[in-house]
């Protein structure tokens, strides 16, 4: 069983493209099933200013997440080629 605070420092990589999209910084539960649906990651366009600009988040959704291994959270984005933000 994982901690919230597990999950959140691993890094979150898509297995089409390699790239690392970040870290998640919330999770979407279904409170009466107590399953995870989907996991949000904040998205910048300038990261050197991120701090003054306002995020989006990225919506990964439990479908789309193909592994949770110690130090990286694997998820194949390919399905839906348009990023999903909030």
């Amino acid at each position: 069983m994982l901690k919230n605070s597990e999950l959140k420092t691993k890094d979150v990589i898509d297995i089409n493209s390699g790239k690392k999209l970040g870290y998640i910084s919330d999770i979407d539960i279904e409170v009466e099933r107590g399953q995870i649906k989907a996991f949000m990651i904040p998205v910048y366009q300038n990261r050197l200013f991120s701090f003054f600009l306002k995020k989006n988040d990225q919506i990964i959704s439990w479908e789309e997440i193909k592994l949770i291994g110690e130090d990286v959270i694997l998820v194949d984005l390919a399905k839906d080629s348009s990023l999903k933000k909030t």
